[in-house]
């Protein structure tokens, strides 16, 4: 059984080592969009670039999260997560020294690497060495400490961008990053499931990788109109079709087709797809907007943004108790529509734009939203699936949410009209980025509506969120026994 405890020192030692870990991962996903402008700026770089600055690394951590989590439970949970720190702050390393779009992209795409080969590690550590009596605070300890990290992220970004430069905002992962594996390596126990067996499922990752890779080349070249913009896309849903013919004959798959025999649990995900997608769209162009249409600095649109992150970290442990009281179909209803509410709000930003008179009130009705339905969201996840599979279903959920940001990035701009220099023109920019609000709201009201037809009361007793303070922007936290989501047996002392 494991046996450390939190207020030793070696417990402090391992809880400092995740939650750095999982700081830079968090912190990544809300400090690049803030940097944008000028990274097209200084590398002279088409809004493409841009989407691929984003996506790039979205596109990896999403294809491999899954995969990551089941290669700690193998080889040792210690070993794959020191192995994706030194692999993010290398890649890191890379991207601040890029010196061209390129070399910047391809740098994103290993960052997204090593971000899958942490994250779940991350989680799986607390889960596998504290003491079931310990575990559940450092859980909430570590889950309060990485919301902070997501919290300052558009903030910090803003001041590496105004100050040092752009190349900073990734340069900044190295010091921790070194910290994090002298730490892990001296103080974090070994563990590993010894239940872990069978194959991985490299070829369903591949497959799936390769899918999101076509589709999102397509979605983001399809305003040139070639012929191997239909190829790539063509080739992309032959992929998806492949992946889902995959995953339904192997023995031991990464996402097992019948885990969505449960209708509420697939209707979740779909909820999740709207909503994160929504979701990914905003915090790309709204940082665009603010800087290029409205005026603002980097440290400016990234301070700008604080109030909705700072509602999830202070607010969201107690959504999660009151839709505890409701069930999860009210709060899954109202949340969808209030963030709709704000990103209707952001059509008053514009040029010259009033921060309090304009961008606030967006922002603030945008933030209670998210407060709103992003814990009944994880909670109604885990209770939708036998408490066997709650990290299996959590891991689903977090990789379709990083999918929908991923998609949205790719195919936002193309749906409102947003030409590869547009970011270039206030003007036109600010005409698409009103379009844009639209879609957006557009598709978290489909994902109001399908809450409130599909969503009931999970069964009493079911499994409830652990990470109850968090900022999930980019996607809902990672939740459960991390052995079930690589497939193996559930451990019998896990927290319900």
């Amino acid at each position: 059984m494991p046996d450390v405890r939190l207020a030793s020192p070696q417990g402090r030692w391992l809880l400092l080592a995740t939650v750095l870990g999982s700081a830079m991962v968090l912190l990544d996903s809300t400090v690049v969009g803030v940097a944008l402008p000028r990274i097209g700026r200084d590398l002279d770089a088409d809004l493409a670039v841009l989407q691929w600055t984003v996506n790039a690394y979205l596109l990896t951590l999403a294809g491999l999260i899954l995969l990551g989590g089941a290669l700690g439970d193998r080889y040792g949970r210690r070993r794959v997560f020191v192995l994706g720190v030194v692999w993010f702050a290398v890649a890191s390393l890379l991207c601040g020294l890029a010196p061209n779009a390129g070399v910047l992209v391809a740098a994103r795409a290993l960052q997204g690497v090593g971000g899958a080969l942490l994250t779940p590690g991350s989680l799986a550590l607390i889960q596998a060495s504290f003491h079931p009596d310990d575990r559940g605070r450092a859980v909430g300890l570590w889950s309060g400490f990485g919301g902070i990290g997501a919290a300052v992220g558009p903030f910090l970004g803003g001041w590496l961008v105004d100050g040092p430069g752009w190349r900073w905002v990734f340069l900044i992962n190295v010091p921790p990053a070194l910290l994090c594996v002298l730490v892990a390596l001296r103080h974090v126990p070994e563990s590993a499931d010894p239940g872990a067996r069978g194959r991985f499922d490299v070829l369903g990752a591949a497959l799936g990788a390769l899918a999101l890779a076509l589709l999102t080349y397509a979605l983001i070249e399809a305003h040139a109109g070639t012929l191997t913009v239909v190829v790539t896309a063509g080739a992309g849903l032959l992929a998806a079709v492949a992946f889902v013919g995959v995953e339904r004959r192997r023995p031991d798959p990464m996402m097992p087709p019948d885990i969505f025999a449960s209708r509420q649990f697939t209707a979740v995900n779909v909820i999740t797809l709207c909503v994160y997608a929504a979701f990914g769209g905003f915090f790309f162009l709204a940082v665009l907007q603010l800087q290029v249409v409205s005026g603002y600095s980097a440290l400016g649109a990234g301070t700008a943004l604080l109030p909705a992150t700072a509602l999830m970290l202070l607010f969201s442990a107690r959504a999660g108790e009151l839709g505890e009281k409701t069930g999860p179909r009210l709060p899954l209803t109202v949340g969808p529509l209030l963030c709709a509410a704000g990103m209707l709000l952001m059509l008053r930003v514009g040029p010259e734009a009033s921060y309090a008179a304009d961008v606030l009130p967006a922002l603030v009705v945008l933030g209670l939203g998210m407060v709103t339905l992003v814990a009944p969201l994880t909670a109604t996840v885990l209770g939708s699936v036998d408490t066997a599979r709650a990290g299996l279903a959590s891991g689903i959920n977090n990789a379709a949410a990083r999918v929908a940001g991923l998609l949205a990035v790719a195919a936002l701009p193309l749906l409102a009209g947003m030409g590869p220099e547009a970011y270039r023109s206030p003007a036109a920019f600010d005409a698409a980025f009103g379009r844009s609000m639209l879609w957006c709201a557009g598709v978290l009201a489909v994902g109001a509506a399908l809450a409130w037809a599909t969503v009931r009361r999970p069964a009493p007793g079911c499994r409830h969120p652990q990470c109850r303070t968090h900022c999930g922007v980019q996607a809902p936290p990672l939740e459960g026994d991390p052995s079930a989501a690589s497939g193996g047996p559930p451990a019998d002392d896990t927290p319900q």
